[in-house]
């Protein structure tokens, strides 16, 4: 019986989808503009990387292919092989925004059916009865913040104050996102993630996608740092998923990074949850080693996202593509015959466009294994074909509206 590994490079979009401009992303690219940028020289970095984007083996499986197929250009840069080893196209998302959740519950064959609610204000962006809430349910002398933020920025500019009256910092963005920073240490893990339970509730009217605990250390302002206890309290997804229908046959799921999260811990199985790509690729290899037959991998390597996306490094992220890139030979030599490997992203998050927040764009998509058939499998009209791939290949029938390829 086959086994399935699926990995989401979070926010590594190649080329605005069509309603792009109504999210005030018409042009953007992730992966052609980090390309652009290393061919001419933006992508440098003394001591990380240098020169053109080097990524032999997804270009390989198709990945350059599948860009083009998007966009219309080539990756600057780069020589695409005459035919690539495995199945390559792009997604189109039929969910309205731009965020995780939506994007990770389309991939599992769940479309958004409604409307995320957004904090649109970017001063005083919480509704004062909101705040009032959080604070009596906290017990919280108050809060800091209240605004539109970059998460890494905000916690430069209020940690000392947080420290010194013990109120959180909370913040949002563009996403369907209410994100709380505190010190893990001083306010507490545990006190943080409570509180962040809480709002969750409070926001469930909102249709908030995800409340995001944003635990940081440090003393003064030159050595705050987030730490790895990032937790997403998300909304769970409104109907079946392919997470869902394995669960129901008693396959075995293994899921990495935040995948636990996204799906609201439901059907997620043996959740594993590494700080960085590296050490959420080497749990993705374990969990593979011990993957019996019929059983799914699905993997999130966020720090495409959170560590280069938000914070517009270019370089930081064509480094981040390239580790990745070397990686994936360990992958495929793990594979055996019937198993199939899925390489897709979840939206975009241009480092080059203005701003910190994610990007709507199509997403590559790209699937390899021993018997796997290589070939175009062309525009997806919407990420809900993979699941419905997925599906058929693992042997549970076609989960959700998607179509296999």
């Amino acid at each position: 019986m086959a086994r399935a590994i699926l990995i989401v490079l979070d926010s590594v979009g190649c080329g605005a989808a069509r309603d792009a401009h109504l999210y005030g992303d018409a042009g953007a690219d992730t992966l052609g503009h980090i390309a652009q940028a290393c061919s001419d020289g933006r992508g440098d970095r003394a001591g990380l990387r240098k020169g053109p984007l080097t990524l032999p083996n997804l270009v390989r499986l198709g990945l350059a292919h599948a860009c083009e197929a998007s966009t219309g250009k080539p990756l600057a840069g780069i020589v695409k092989p005459v035919a690539p080893e495995g199945q390559y196209g792009y997604g189109v998302e039929i969910s309205q925004g731009k965020d995780t959740p939506s994007g990770h519950w389309e991939i599992a064959g769940c479309p958004v059916p409604f409307q995320w609610g957004y904090f649109t204000a970017l001063e005083n962006s919480f509704p004062p009865d909101l705040v009032a809430a959080i604070v009596k349910q906290g017990a919280l002398p108050g809060i800091l913040g209240n605004k539109h933020a970059s998460g890494t920025a905000i916690i430069d500019e209020l940690a000392e104050e947080h420290i010194r009256t013990g109120k959180p910092i909370c913040y949002t963005s563009v996403d369907s996102v209410l994100q709380i920073a505190a010190h893990e240490e001083l306010f507490g893990l545990e006190r943080l993630y409570e509180l962040c339970r809480k709002t969750r509730l409070l926001v469930d009217p909102l249709k908030i996608g995800r409340v995001i605990a944003r635990p940081f250390l440090g003393r003064t302002e030159d050595a705050f740092k987030r730490t790895g206890n990032r937790k997403d309290f998300a909304i769970p997804p409104p109907g079946e998923t392919l997470l869902d229908r394995l669960a129901a046959q008693g396959r075995m799921i293994i899921t990495v990074g935040k995948i636990g999260d996204i799906f609201a811990h439901r059907a997620t199985g043996e959740e594993i949850k590494p700080f960085g790509n590296a050490a959420m690729f080497e749990a993705a290899l374990e969990a593979l080693e011990r993957l019996p037959d019929g059983g799914f991998c699905f993997v999130n390597l966020v720090d495409f996202d959170s560590e280069y996306g938000h914070r517009r490094d270019a370089p930081g992220y064509a480094a981040a593509l390239e580790a990745f890139d070397a990686s994936l030979p360990r992958l495929e030599a793990r594979l055996r015959s019937g198993d199939i490997a899925m390489i897709t992203a979840d939206h975009g998050n241009d480092p080059t466009w203005p701003g910190t927040d994610h990007t709507r764009e199509h997403t590559p998509i790209l699937a390899f294994g021993p018997d796997v058939a290589p070939g175009l499998i062309g525009r997806r009209e919407s990420f809900a074909d993979i699941a419905a791939t997925l599906g058929s290949w693992l042997g549970i029938g076609v989960v959700g509206p998607g179509r296999p390829w």
